[in-house]
């Protein structure tokens, strides 16, 4: 639809440009293209670029991608695809698309060296440790939305990968950086460590001059490094064999073919970042949303296996961890419990959740306990 954000102004004092009201003129455009880039800065955001729609170079390799069916069972992404590969088919009218980031560690970057160990503690990917970046992203861009149109006006929609929209592309395309071997989008400045969102409007603002980047070069770092070898050609992902696949959009049976490599890994991966050049340059996130809750960045198995459904509901509320359900959480949980070292404490955990575990979870915690008490 194409109905403006009603979201509140940041200030009621927005500065207003030449020609308010009027129809835009190239040269309050140009100003309008600058004022955006400082108002995402007070928004919260680290960089931010504008791009056409064009996405014809991006259509085969995603159409041989979603032929090759390696999208697994996250079915969505072989629907829209016209609306995908053609913004204006999702919101008629548009001919740009402002693409913002924002950056979200809540703890200092880690070493390339700091990858999850099986030793009794649970790894969470660093993007759901703290509050759901779709609430906090789609809400400043709605707010910078409504500033822009309280200057120039115009329509406009915002997304936070709640849409078919290619965010990899678009911000490929709008200079933040360029799609990495690891299929993230990658900047020189910043590594992959943060959130993408994107307004699409009828604006025609300027785009953002396409600058020279640096690339991935002859680095395979993050190919080598994926335990499930996930990553089978540079920007090629096989989503049904990647460990944030598996432990989150993946509902049923993990296949024993991956549990061991899984390791400790109980929402999401993050080794193909860890172990990233580009992500020296990474920095921690100002955004106090995003920060580690409930001791979630450093958690052991046994503490998280003691949550029942009530705790992990409330504990979870509001953050993107409910991406997965209960049962998938203990799923996940049995799964790095089997690949922890022997403990008593583990094992008499497993044995309380398996009580009232359904068929599939109590599977997953019987295959952890013969690894637990194996001679």
């Amino acid at each position: 639809m194409a109905t403006k954000p009603a979201a509140p102004q940041l200030r009621p004092d927005l500065p207003s440009l030449p020609g308010e009201g009027q129809a835009p003129r190239a040269t309050s455009l140009k100003t309008l293209a600058r004022d955006i880039e400082r108002w995402a800065g007070e928004l919260g955001f680290q960089d931010v670029g504008i791009a056409d729609t064009e996405l014809a170079n991006y259509a085969p390799a995603f159409r041989t991608w979603l032929e090759q069916r390696l999208y697994g069972d996250m079915g969505y992404l072989a629907r829209n695809v016209d609306k995908r590969l053609e913004p204006d088919r999702l919101h008629p009218g548009t001919i740009r698309v402002i693409s913002a980031r924002m950056d979200y560690l809540g703890t200092p970057p880690p070493a390339a060296t700091d990858l999850p160990a099986n030793d009794g503690s649970a790894y969470i990917a660093r993007y759901a440790h703290g509050r759901d970046y779709h609430k906090t992203v789609r809400r400043r861009l709605a707010r910078l939305a409504a500033r822009i149109d309280s200057s120039t006006g115009g329509r406009f929609r915002a997304f936070t990968d709640s849409a078919p929209v290619l965010e990899k592309p678009l911000g490929e395309k709008s200079g933040l950086g360029w799609i990495g071997k690891n299929t993230l989008l990658l900047s020189e400045e910043a590594g992959s460590w943060f959130f993408l969102g994107e307004i699409y409007t009828d604006l025609p603002l300027p785009v953002t001059p396409r600058r020279p980047q640096p690339g991935c070069g002859t680095c395979r770092a993050c190919m080598t490094v994926c335990p499930t070898d996930a990553i089978i050609g540079p920007r090629k992902l096989d989503a049904r064999r990647c460990i944030s696949y598996l432990t989150i959009e993946h509902k049923g049976t993990i296949p024993v073919e991956f549990r061991e490599a899984i390791g400790n890994r109980v929402f999401g991966c993050d080794d193909c970042q860890i172990v990233c050049p580009w992500n020296r340059f990474a920095r921690r996130s100002p955004e106090a949303e995003f920060a580690p809750r409930h001791g979630l960045d450093h958690a052991t198995l046994v503490d998280l296996l003691g949550w029942d459904e009530t705790t992990f509901l409330a504990r979870t509320q509001g953050m993107a961890l409910r991406r997965v359900n209960y049962e998938q959480w203990v799923r996940n949980l049995a799964v790095a419990a089997g690949n922890a070292p022997p403990d008593p404490a583990i094992v008499a955990a497993l044995k309380r959740r398996q009580e009232s575990a359904s068929a599939m979870v109590r599977e997953h915690i019987d295959w952890a306990l013969a690894r637990q008490c194996a001679p």
